[in-house]
């Protein structure tokens, strides 16, 4: 089956963002161990070292995520931005602290890489190259200048220059690779979670689906009796009416009576085929399902155009049912007039519905093809009463992709308005049937 998934995909994309309460906790964590790493040296070992200052430099950071609580709820999710600027800071944090306490030298170096590997994780690459940039330069600088690495008082500790580079071209070279490791990993997790929440939703629809299936059956079965009744009585009227003002109103009535009795056949019969021989043209399909919504005052003009021969398709009546089912919402917010135009090149065939009223909400427009999601508002003058479940659009547009369609929606580009609908099959998909049938006749 094919299916458009690509609203599913974006709106099932994971997002690339942090919770702001994840990052304070982290830097509360980091808060904890330098405060502690800092302090022992001090006080147990008796290393000498700024101790003030540095302290500083850490309450400095307790003041921010004091700040962030009282600023933003725990659920707070920040943008890709947000957050690298945050993780920003906690590099330039670190390289003050590393300045004061021996540079690359200090064996906590290698903690530059924490923040990259979570902006790896949950960020845009973007981000991430921006933040090893930073640690880079950031590492650079502190293998020239920082303060003497604390150590026994009347000793002193210094590496060879030499040394600290390499100390430096190790940890630039674990940055590229746990960077790329961590977003690598992320991303195969991100797709996974893609690809089973769009799963998840096609299962979804077709649950629904599968549903009302059965719900039709019993529709068509307990409609049947009182449309017979009231075909009947209508036929009875006509004979016993003398000629006049209501002719026409009896013959709209009989013409519509036929037409719930097609509609309840469709409904039972969604899932055939044609006879191996009955196919049509696109243009004969086109012509087909606009027919039956010509009498409601609205103008439909049927276009039919491409490349190389026309392309056959056996009469499906999923696909009967899913287009007319487009045409008759056109018909019904048109204000004057629907165009249904069909388009076919070797690789593909398009059929495009435009009416000229008021378009898709976009409020609800990335939702349209739900079930009980509808565009239509209490007060609109319709063919039919009532508001709409939105049903209709959602049993159309599963039965069309499981056609091998793609159903695109959007509005006509001003100075126009309208709806636009189209509906995009792969031709070796959408004409294959009829080639097989014609194979099998020769």
């Amino acid at each position: 089956m094919a299916l458009d998934l690509t609203k599913a995909s974006d709106q099932l994309r994971a997002r690339r963002d942090l919770r702001l309460d994840t990052l304070i906790k982290l830097r509360w964590l980091a808060v904890a161990g330098q405060a502690v790493a800092l302090i022992g040296v001090r006080v147990v070992l008796g290393f000498p070292l700024p101790l003030v200052q540095a302290l500083l430099v850490i309450a400095l950071s307790a003041a921010l995520n004091v700040a962030l609580r009282f600023m933003y709820p725990v659920s707070h999710r920040m943008s890709g931005a947000a957050a690298g600027s945050l993780l920003a800071y906690d590099v330039l944090q670190l390289a003050a602290l590393l300045f004061l306490t021996g540079g690359l030298e200090n064996p906590f170096a290698v903690l530059f890489l924490a923040p990259v590997m979570i902006s790896a994780t949950a960020l845009p690459p973007k981000i991430t190259l921006l933040l090893g940039a930073l640690v880079a330069a950031c590492a650079s600088g502190l293998a020239l200048y920082r303060y003497p690495l604390p150590w026994p008082t009347g000793g002193a500790f210094e590496l060879p220059l030499l040394y600290v580079g390499g100390i430096w071209c190790a940890l630039m070279l674990a940055l590229g690779f746990i960077g790329v490791y961590a977003w690598r990993v992320s991303e195969e997790g991100r797709e996974i979670a893609q690809a089973l929440a769009a799963t998840e939703l096609v299962l979804a629809r077709e649950q629904h689906l599968s549903a009302l299936d059965g719900l039709a059956a019993a529709a068509a079965h307990e409609l049947g009796t009182p449309l017979a009744t009231i075909a009947l009585v209508s036929k009875e009227l006509e004979r016993a009416l003398v000629p006049g003002p209501h002719d026409e109103d009896m013959v709209l009535l009989r013409e519509q009576v036929a037409r719930c009795r097609d509609i309840l056949k469709k409904l039972t019969s969604l899932d055939e085929q044609g006879a191996p021989f009955d196919s049509m043209a696109v243009s004969h399909l086109v012509e087909e399902i606009a027919e039956p919504h010509r009498n409601f005052g609205v103008e439909i003009d049927v276009k039919g155009a491409g490349a190389g021969a026309e392309p056959r398709c056996l009469r499906n009546a999923s696909v009967l049912y899913g287009l007319g089912n487009i045409v008759e919402n056109a018909v019904d917010f048109a204000a004057s007039r629907v165009e249904v135009e069909a388009h076919w090149d070797a690789d593909r065939i398009e059929i495009e519905i435009r009416d000229d009223g008021p378009g898709f909400s976009p409020d609800i427009m990335w939702r349209l093809g739900e079930p009980y999601v509808s565009s239509r508002t209490p007060g609109r003058e319709q063919v039919s009463e009532g508001g709409g479940l939105g049903l209709g659009f959602f049993i159309a547009k599963t039965l069309l992709e499981r056609s091998g369609a793609r159903v695109a929606l959007a509005n006509r580009l001003s100075p126009e308005t309208g709806a636009r609908v189209r509906i995009v099959w792969a031709r070796a998909r959408f004409d294959a049937p009829a080639q097989t049938a014609e194979g099998g006749a020769a």
